[in-house]
């Protein structure tokens, strides 16, 4: 047995047929070592000892002693909604009058449909005095309920009513939660929606975790356990328990860390393809794409990354009419339960025929397959395709030999009256066109600039070689593709949301809500000096947001000696679209570099093009963590950054009918970036870029980066 000196971060994906695992050098990020177990549904600990399993069988083959990071992602919450497989909600409604009968009105949400034929089990009893909540907690528990919710209509302007309920459950020994400890939005609907939701997955969660959380600690490991959260960060066991729901949606979310982390994504499409679907989303200047999840066929407060799904993945069948191919996928030959062609020895293949199937009993019965001379028949699939044209990277998971895949795609051919390379080609562009069309949307949706097409996981070289080429982005297959997930949670950053709903919100009330959700990744593990803060004021909405993202250590390694100057300079120029000898650096600090080029931009109607200075920042390790178009480059210290920066925004604050804009702008300060570009009010700005350098020493450099709103 191997063994690494080291410390090494472990990130484990339970997926629903597998468990995989890898550890990887917490200095460097080098991968060391992948395993890949079942994923242990039917043990009396459920899936807790499959993760043990994988961990203890990953720490056998690198020798990792020192565990000082281990996150696992887990498709349990989201599995435990899509089949309805959730406990009893019992709703603790505070309040008399009117907000009486606002909460009864919460009872409605029984009907609230997860799965065919199963809603969500929910029961109610009033609360009109803080004095009997333990009796209504009572009253649910002989209802049946396994798990109370106390709600209340302006929980999230005064909690007492609330918290009064939960300590009343908490005291008998009972789960609880309560809507202001899920979100600090107003809306009593959405948000008793979501925490009804979050309490029905609570008790097998909280369960599994108990186990997971016992299984580690007897194994020696003294890191801090996290758990991935559908926005694609992670958070601490204890935030889990409180909050189970984040996890949920979180199965495309481990995958896009992986890209952000892993692959240095900072501005474009990741796929990540299994065999019978592709996800797709977005990375835009370094940060991943979040939206409100819809859960139960309703809209909830629970902040999710925004993931299109396709029905394209490598093992999708082809359907064919007798005379064309008319479609490829959704079912896949996983559902159908055959095996690849393309996997097949040349010899299995000799003399195969064609022949048509139905993968379920009631599918169409147009789907092709070959039956082979031994009487056993396999599936014809999109990745027999690529791998017949070619498109598969010799280094791919995908890869399957030339002979094999061409004399299974010659069937079909044969069926066309085409060749085998024009078979191929006819399966592919077929399949890539849902796949491109979401692509492309997403591309304009969020102003991608010349964004790269990563593809992720087993099946990736299938859709994204292909696509790429069709669609002239830049695209690659990421490094270790199948298992971009557990990847990614081993290189996830503890990241916490918190929104609050203020009318004409001061300046301390935006410091306020930033300095909650810093302190709450702080006190998750992630280490002060690294916590990033994005912070958006929205006026029309009265809504503050701030998200912090923060590493468990202080990502310290040095990579300035093995950083390639002459590839962060062609990486620079190929985001901007210019040739290398036109990029020059503007500025930088010691942990980033500015680089800009000026590059011409269409006018209207496309008309008119001007030459613009488009400018990139580049971190330590040479990746590209922010686009500006047009930007204005300050150098100053953090003595006067704030003052600096508010002459320069009384310079650029736009003024219009809607009112005063004020520019976007981001420091570079130590190593952060710090992007303020999401408030729009002067006054604010500048409060808030006094908080992100007042630790700073007054002489250390701070680099202000401002663009106009157009």
């Amino acid at each position: 047995m191997a063994f690494h000196p080291g410390p090494v971060r472990v990130g484990i994906d339970v997926g629903g047929t597998f468990t995989d695992a890898v550890a990887v050098d917490a200095r460097t990020f080098e991968l060391l070592g992948q395993v890949k177990v079942p994923t242990s549904h039917d043990h009396e600990d459920g899936v807790a000892h499959g993760i043990l399993e994988a961990l203890e069988k990953l720490r056998a083959e690198v020798g990792a002693e020192d565990v000082s990071f281990l996150a696992h992602g887990t498709t349990q919450a989201t599995n435990a909604l899509l089949e309805g497989d959730v406990a009893t909600v019992g709703i603790a409604g505070v309040g008399t009058g009117f907000d009486a009968f606002a909460t009864r009105r919460l009872t409605a949400l029984g009907k609230m449909e997860l799965a065919p034929g199963r809603r969500m089990p929910v029961r109610f009893a009033p609360v009109a005095d803080l004095s009997a909540a333990g009796d209504a907690v009572d009253d649910l528990v002989k209802q049946g309920a396994e798990v109370i919710v106390a709600v209340e209509p302006f929980s999230v302007d005064d909690p007492e009513g609330e918290r009064a309920v939960t300590a009343a459950a908490r005291e008998r020994g009972v789960l609880a939660t309560a809507t202001h400890e899920i979100t600090g939005l107003y809306g009593l609907t959405k948000r008793a929606r979501t925490a009804v939701l979050n309490a029905g997955i609570m008790p097998r969660m909280v369960s599994t975790a108990d186990v997971v959380e016992a299984s580690v600690q007897r194994a020696g490991i003294t890191a801090p356990l996290m758990v991935v959260r559908g926005d694609g960060g992670v958070m601490s066991l204890p935030e889990m328990r409180r909050r189970p729901l984040l996890t949920a949606l979180s199965g495309p979310a481990a995958g896009v860390a992986g890209a952000l982390m892993g692959e240095k994504l900072s501005e474009g499409v990741f796929l990540e393809t299994g065999g019978t679907s592709t996800d797709i989303s977005v990375i835009r200047r370094g940060r991943v794409q979040v939206r409100h999840a819809h859960l139960g066929g309703h809209e909830t407060y629970m902040p999710a990354l925004d993931v299109r799904t396709v029905g394209i993945g490598g093992g999708s069948l082809i359907r064919f009419s007798g005379r064309a191919v008319t479609e490829v996928g959704p079912r896949s030959a996983h559902i159908a339960g055959l095996p690849y062609a393309c996997f097949e020895p040349v010899s299995a293949l000799a003399g195969a025929k064609l022949v048509t199937v139905s993968p379920r009993p009631d599918d169409p019965s147009d789907y092709v397959a070959l039956e082979l001379s031994a009487g056993r028949r396999c599936a014809l699939t999109l990745t027999c395709a690529a791998n017949a044209l070619g498109v598969v990277p010799d280094d791919a998971y995908a890869l399957a030999e030339r002979e094999s895949a061409r004399l299974a795609m010659e069937p079909l051919a044969a069926a066309l009256r085409m060749t085998v390379d024009e078979a191929a080609r006819t399966v592919l562009e077929q399949a890539v066109k849902p796949v491109r069309t979401v692509v492309d949307g997403l591309v304009a949706e969020y102003r991608l600039n010349r964004p790269t097409l990563v593809g992720g996981g087993g099946g990736a070289a299938a859709v994204t070689p292909f696509l790429g080429a069709q669609s002239s982005h830049d695209w690659r297959i990421a490094a270790h593709a199948e298992v971009i997930s557990p990847l990614g949670a081993a290189l996830a950053l503890v990241r916490e949301s918190v929104e609050r709903i203020v009318p004409s919100p001061s300046n301390a009330d935006i410091l306020a809500v930033r300095t909650e959700a810093e302190s709450a990744v702080v006190a998750q593990g992630a280490d002060p000096a690294g916590v990033e803060v994005d912070v958006t004021v929205d006026p029309q909405r009265n809504l503050v947001r701030a998200i912090a993202t923060g590493a468990t250590e202080l990502r310290t390694k040095d990579r300035a000696s093995t950083v390639d100057e002459a590839a962060v300079r062609a990486e620079v120029a190929r985001s901007i679209g210019v040739q290398p000898g036109e990029v020059r650096e503007l500025d930088g600090t010691a942990q980033h570099r500015v680089f800009g080029a000026k590059a011409r931009r269409a006018g209207f109607l496309g008309r008119f093009a001007r030459s613009v200075e488009q400018v990139r920042v580049v971190d330590g390790e040479g990746v590209i963590r922010l686009h500006g178009t047009g930007s204005v480059i300050e150098h100053t210290d953090a003595g006067s950054a704030q003052a600096r920066l508010a002459t320069l925004a009384d310079q650029h604050t736009r003024y219009g009918d809607g009112g005063s804009q004020a520019p976007a702008v981001w420091l570079l300060v130590g190593p952060k970036i710090a992007d303020l570009s999401g408030v729009l009010d002067r006054d604010q700005l500048v409060a808030l870029a006094g908080a992100e350098v007042k630790t700073r020493a007054a002489d250390e450099p701070v680099v202000l980066i401002l663009e106009d709103r157009r």
